[in-house]
């Protein structure tokens, strides 16, 4: 009999692949409109804790500039998310070249959303078992509230799907997330353009 995880992986990568060639005059679109508006870069590539922390690189669509003040420090995000970046980020189509992160293995479509690596020692021992299985495109804290609710609420849902994934659970959380975007709820915490750093305590600050 197959194990959950490897129907898990034969699921993403018929959906990822599925995807992506339906999506491909989209992707196009969506890239040449970025060159025509922010220049030659057009992907933003960072490193990411995968399952169990292994880093990966993700791929998305870039919608800040690299703007910095006098001093070199870049400016705020609400200073440098773009016109088009902000249609991309409210709609969620910055996220789709991830679906080859997930073509290639180090993503899923469903699971906790890879954060940051510095965030990998700020963890509490259970806040770390988000790492236990591959990250996703969506996951159960993005349908309950995404960028809107605590780092730590977010958290709790995080482990809360590792302890229950299932493909049903799976199809619910893909289901519910396409009426989430259609409904653009979630999208940035209050008072920032996006999410305020996790520092493992209260003393946060505003990041990417």
């Amino acid at each position: 009999m197959l194990s959950f995880e490897l129907v898990k992986r034969a699921f993403d990568f018929a959906i990822a692949l599925s995807a992506c060639l339906a999506l491909s005059p989209l992707l196009v679109a969506l890239a040449f409109m970025i060159w025509l508006t922010q220049g030659n870069v057009i992907f933003f590539r960072q490193l990411r804790p995968g399952k169990h922390g292994k880093p990966f690189k993700i791929y998305k669509f870039c919608t800040m500039t690299n703007c910095c003040d006098q001093e070199g420090c870049l400016l705020p995000d609400s200073q440098r998310l773009t016109k088009v970046g902000k249609l991309l980020r409210s709609t969620s189509l910055d996220e789709l070249p991830e679906l080859f992160n997930v073509i290639n293995g180090e993503m899923s479509i469903v699971g906790p959303r890879p954060l940051l690596m510095q965030y990998l020692d700020r963890y509490t021992p259970e806040q770390a078992r988000r790492h236990d299985v591959r990250p996703g495109l969506t996951g159960w804290a993005q349908i309950n509230g995404r960028n809107a609710i605590s780092w730590e609420e977010k958290f709790k849902l995080d482990v809360w799907y590792v302890d229950h994934q299932s493909l049903r659970l799976d199809l619910k959380i893909i289901a519910l997330t396409l009426l989430k975007v259609i409904k653009r709820e979630g999208i940035s915490q209050e008072g920032h353009a996006t999410m305020e750093e996790f520092r493992g305590n209260d003393k946060q600050i505003a990041l990417r």
